[in-house]
């Protein structure tokens, strides 16, 4: 049998060569050919081809004649020197400035904050306190006013002991917390009044019309409320923050800082508005029993107690007008 002989394949790689062979001789030979074009024209012309020298000088000539010329950088004036000043042309050359310029100045009227203890300025004449002070004072009472109330007035004994109330009739919700905070801040005005009136009258308007400092309104101011807080405060509690504080012992009550007056004031509240919700508690305590014991009697285990007391407490509640009767005590307790 005749042997075949293997055709050798060619390979992708050297088949690209080729072709790239191939382009490249295609371009050489067109570009020789371009030239050898317009070398024949320029001949049959008359015209014998540019040199490199030639046309290089041509470009460097139209470069050169085309570049603006060099700018020169503008000169800086030097600065004006100052005049000097003579004695006799101080007030004219301020006059001038002042008049020339158009700059503007602002006063803020601050009031009587140096004054003298009357009220007066260095020379003798009454001073009010300016809009501004006033502003600042209302600004700093509101932003510490409710502070004020819950420690100085009469709304921690008020408010503990409606609360107590509310919790002893079996009412967690009813009256809401909005109705019982308002009751007591009327009603701590209405305690309150003739101790703020008695400021009004002595310290701040006096103040407001200048005829008082701020040292000696201040005074006056907490006089009146110092002895409202005394009246109120047990000696047990004003002692144990004399004793607490480490300073000597004042000689009347009155000579009490308020630093050590405050803190026993509010534990003096609390205890007295814990005792009155004691007192409130107790009828109410004597409906629970009565009312567990007779269901326990009945067998009736699984009903709960309090829903059936609940009806029988407010019943006593409005027959005795309750809320009259609260809110009487607690004023009575002030007085």
């Amino acid at each position: 049998m005749p042997v075949s002989s293997p055709i050798p394949e060619l390979s992708v790689e050297r088949s690209f060569r080729r072709l790239v062979v191939a382009i490249v001789l295609a371009v050489v030979l067109l570009a020789v050919g371009g030239v050898l074009v317009v070398a024949n024209r320029g001949g049959h012309d008359g015209v014998q081809p540019a040199r490199h020298e030639d046309v290089r000088k041509v470009v460097v000539a139209g470069l050169t004649a085309s570049r603006p010329a060099d700018i020169t950088p503008p000169t800086v004036p030097a600065p004006p020197t100052p005049p000097t000043p003579t004695p006799g042309s101080d007030s004219s050359s301020n006059s001038s400035s002042n008049s020339g310029s158009n700059k503007g100045s602002i006063t803020i009227d601050l009031g009587n904050l140096t004054g003298n203890s009357n009220g007066t300025n260095a020379n003798g004449t009454s001073s009010k306190p300016g809009q501004s002070v006033v502003i600042i004072l209302l600004l700093s009472l509101l932003a510490v006013a409710p502070a004020l109330i819950l420690m100085l007035t009469s709304f921690t004994r008020i408010v503990i002991v409606l609360s107590l109330t509310r919790n002893a009739l079996g009412l967690q919700t009813v009256p809401p917390n909005q109705v019982v905070i308002g009751l007591a801040l009327f009603l701590s005005l209405f305690v309150m009044f003739p101790t703020l009136s008695t400021m009004n009258k002595d310290a701040l308007q006096p103040f407001l019309k200048g005829e008082i400092s701020q040292k000696v309104a201040y005074d006056k101011a907490t006089a009146p409320l110092k002895t409202f807080m005394l009246k109120q405060t047990h000696k047990s509690e004003l002692n144990l923050f004399i004793s607490a504080s480490k300073e000597k012992k004042p000689a009347t009550p009155k000579d009490v800082s308020m630093a050590t007056l405050v803190p026993a004031f509010v534990l003096s509240e609390l205890k007295t508005a814990f005792i009155i919700g004691f007192v409130i508690f107790i009828p109410f305590l004597v409906i629970d029993l009565v009312v567990s014991s007779s269901l326990m009697s009945m067998g009736m285990f699984m009903l709960p107690p309090v829903l059936v007391s609940l009806p029988f407490k407010l019943l006593l509640f409005v027959m005795v007008d309750g809320w009259a009767l609260i809110v009487k005590s607690l004023i009575t307790s002030f007085h």
